[in-house]
């Protein structure tokens, strides 16, 4: 683009020499450096986030933007103890307590693109667990319900939800292997926790086209399944070799390994 000389920086329409004000640029670097600061100090893991997102998603493969920017958004310091904060964006998975895990970032980024969800989405997750996945759930789709077996970490969820600022999320105690059938069909389901086989409960709360994500197998031998519902019918494709706590209920383990 060429700039017209009369209007361009150093000159005035006229021929007039203008007379730079340098200390407008060391003004300018100051509020640079001062907005970093504040950046810092209202979130210290900025840059950390950040990193993870570059680095441990973009450089694997992770392409949807729109996973890329929620997870850059939602600050998963705050859905892990305290004590464990400076690992929060480490690549592996840490304790939330109850011999439960939030998953690392890389499988949370790699289940969520799988499903290609719509803005406008209604969202079942299995597995409320601190949240995390929760909160990058809201950030993608209109509405998520979150089925958490265990009440203490569904109360502690929804608490760190709403503190968060997160309107579009139900966080519900029960069987996550049953599904949450009052509010299907669903657009896509979630499921955070090995199962056995496919869960018929889960399936049929599928929308028609709609996808289901999910850990199948024993403790030491599980694969990541994509499942698509078309024309009514089960089809399911082989994503990775992988490794969740079980789904215990009526349709998954009878109880933990």
């Amino acid at each position: 683009m060429k700039c017209n000389p009369a209007h361009s920086v150093g000159a005035l329409p006229g021929g007039q020499e203008e007379h730079l004000d340098h200390s407008q640029n060391r003004n300018f670097a100051v509020f640079l450096t001062a907005a970093m600061s504040t950046e810092t100090q209202v979130d210290p893991f900025a840059a950390q986030r950040r990193n993870m997102v570059d680095w441990q998603l973009r450089g694997r493969g992770i392409r949807d933007e729109r996973v890329l920017n929620a997870m850059t958004r939602v600050p998963r310091h705050e859905f892990v103890a305290e004590e464990l904060r400076a690992q929060a964006y480490d690549d592996h998975p840490l304790p939330i307590g109850e011999e439960q895990t939030v998953s690392q970032p890389y499988i949370v980024a790699a289940m969520l693109e799988s499903l290609a969800l719509e803005p406008s989405a209604t969202v079942l997750e299995i597995g409320a667990g601190s949240g995390y996945q929760t909160a990058v759930l809201a950030e993608l789709a209109q509405w998520v319900f979150s089925l958490e077996r265990l009440p203490g970490l569904a109360e502690s969820a929804a608490d760190r939800l709403a503190r968060l600022g997160y309107r579009n999320v139900t966080v519900i105690v029960g069987d996550g292997s049953l599904g949450l059938p009052e509010h299907a069909p669903y657009d896509a389901i979630v499921v955070s926790a090995a199962a056995p086989k496919i869960p018929r409960a889960l399936f049929d709360q599928l929308r028609e086209g709609g996808r289901m994500i999910i850990p199948v197998g024993p403790a030491y031998a599980q694969e990541l399944l994509l499942v698509r519902k078309q024309e009514g019918r089960v089809v399911s494709t082989s994503l990775d070799p992988c490794r969740f706590v079980p789904l215990v209920g009526e349709q998954g383990y009878p109880s933990g390994w």
